[in-house]
């Protein structure tokens, strides 16, 4: 149980990725404080999950793009676990909606920027001041972050190149404590996320573009987690990985 006894944080933590990481977490012996936000039956399906298998944890809803819940969500997690916090996970985000430039708005933008970035920059300082050497952040990008986005995601995929740009700024920033930041940047990923935004044929396209010839799986994303979080990746800060099964390289 490599995190055995670790206490971490997850934005985002009780549907499709995120309920992944917190349920393979949990197998790996952490002590979780999951938030959610809009998803109410997936958190209590969570909690009844977790509690079933004994598992320590909390779940806490709360909005991660107002300092006020995050500084709830840290407040509880050292009330509940103690001052210390190990390991934080910023999953939080979403496209909201695809719209090109000419159908945007300011308020628009500003929405989504908020949703995806602020979120990660507000988790990252309200627990920065509990966690010491050997601690770990993981956040959630995304390909489009590197390759510009489908139609329409210009504003989710600027949000996230600076997701990206804030890991590498965190990671030269915090290793001077011993603390390491790294993220995620999935590809085409089975989750309500797609099933939502992405139309059947464009998904069929992306996955036999695909070296591996399939969309990835939650299960993947969050093993990929555990693993940045624990000393097996101790050398390991400021990359942005790609999990896309081969489509995009950096």
């Amino acid at each position: 149980m490599k995190l055995k006894d670790k206490v971490v944080i997850i934005t985002g933590g009780a549907r499709d990725i995120g309920r992944a990481v917190s349920l393979d977490l949990a197998n790996h012996g952490a002590k979780l404080a999951i938030n959610y936000f809009g998803s109410e039956d997936q958190a209590q399906s969570l909690s009844q999950e977790l509690k079933n298998n004994n598992i320590d944890a909390f779940i806490l809803k709360g909005d991660m793009t107002k300092q006020e819940d995050v500084a709830a969500l840290v407040k509880k997690t050292i009330s509940h676990y103690g001052n210390e916090i190990h390991g934080l996970v910023n999953i939080s985000g979403g496209l909201v909606q695809r719209k090109k430039i000419d159908e945007m708005d300011e308020s628009f933008l500003n929405q989504v920027v908020q949703l995806n970035f602020n979120s990660t920059f507000l988790a990252t300082k309200q627990v920065l001041p509990y966690m010491k050497e050997g601690s770990s952040i993981v956040n959630f990008a995304s390909q489009a972050g590197r390759d510009g986005g489908g139609p329409g995601a210009s504003a989710y995929a600027a949000s996230k190149g600076a997701v990206m740009t804030f890991t590498r700024s965190m990671a030269k920033e915090l290793g001077q404590q011993g603390i390491r930041v790294n993220s995620l940047c999935p590809g085409m990923i089975t989750t309500a996320f797609h099933d939502t935004f992405t139309k059947d044929e464009v998904r069929s396209n992306v996955a036999n573009a695909t070296p591996l010839k399939r969309e990835g799986r939650p299960d993947e994303m969050a093993t990929t987690v555990s693993f940045l979080l624990s000393d097996e990746s101790s050398f390991l800060t400021g990359v942005n990985l790609d999990t896309n099964g081969g489509l995009v390289f950096s």
